[in-house]
């Protein structure tokens, strides 16, 4: 098979063991691999969950209040599995998606879904601690959704790790700091967990800019503005209240960008 006939067996393969050993048995091969191909990558028409979790609105997804009972830790945890495994599948469709780009690229988005891929198993080791695993609670498919609005290079880019991962960086610091005032053993092991998360998260929203910065310049269009018209046409109401102020420079954002993002950060 060719590596991206593997790649598409992989984002097809909703058997979680048997899609990570496939990963893997391409990843130790990854210097030998060939990125050049003519043919045309595939829609995907649903996303590989779709097999094991039920899909609803986002609206209907189980609210994350509290920490009181196993099954508030679950959902809690449930949401974050649900991210990381999605994360999965984005980074290696971003490989699958965007073809003979320079093998820099490909090597980004293979690395950025290993560690997805610790990501997701350290969060549901934590998960299966509270008697659920992952699956048992309903999910939505927003990120899926964005994918497939997101067909092009420059708007993948800007949309998934620019945005939604960037977002990310936010809601992982906001998560830490209402764990905190929580006096279980548990919450603190969710805390080193998600520590680990954000400080590996910072370099895939960094390899975002990198290559939505790439796109742009091969384009000839300016990146600040070109970014905000991409946002613009994504999001109706995108004004941002709360910034990882610190992440998000480190993962290439401009104060002048994070500014128009909130019009009252200092930085």
């Amino acid at each position: 098979m060719t590596f991206y006939e593997e790649i598409e067996k992989i984002i097809e393969c909703s058997d979680i063991n048997k899609k990570f050993e496939m990963f893997y048995n391409l990843w130790n091969k990854k210097e030998n691999l060939n990125f050049s191909s003519n043919k045309k990558p595939k829609i995907f028409t649903k996303p590989s969950y779709a097999n094991f979790c039920k899909i609803v609105s986002p609206k209907d997804v189980p609210r994350r209040r509290g920490f009181e009972t196993n099954k508030k830790k679950a959902i809690l945890l449930h949401s974050i599995a649900h991210i990381e495994y999605s994360a999965i599948d984005l980074a290696l469709d971003a490989c699958y998606r965007f073809r003979n780009l320079p093998k820099e690229f490909y090597f980004d988005w293979l690395e950025v879904a290993e560690d997805e891929i610790r990501h997701f198993k350290l969060i549901n080791s934590l998960l299966e601690k509270t008697g659920y695993k992952y699956g048992d609670f309903e999910v939505h498919n927003s990120l899926f959704e964005a994918s497939l609005k997101t067909q092009d290079l420059l708007s993948r880019m800007a949309i998934i790790p620019r945005w939604y991962e960037a977002n990310g960086l936010d809601a992982n610091e906001k998560i830490i700091n209402r764990l905190k005032k929580i006096d279980d053993p548990f919450a603190k092991e969710i805390i080193e967990a998600l520590k680990v998360i954000l400080k590996e998260e910072i370099p895939h929203v960094k390899k975002g800019d990198k290559w939505f910065k790439w796109e742009c310049q091969r384009l000839n269009i300016e990146p600040i503005s070109t970014y905000f018209k991409i946002i613009d046409s994504f999001f109706k109401d995108w004004k941002k209240k709360d910034l990882n102020v610190k992440a998000r420079l480190k993962a290439g954002f401009s104060c002048k960008e994070l500014k128009i993002l909130n019009e009252k950060i200092e930085c």
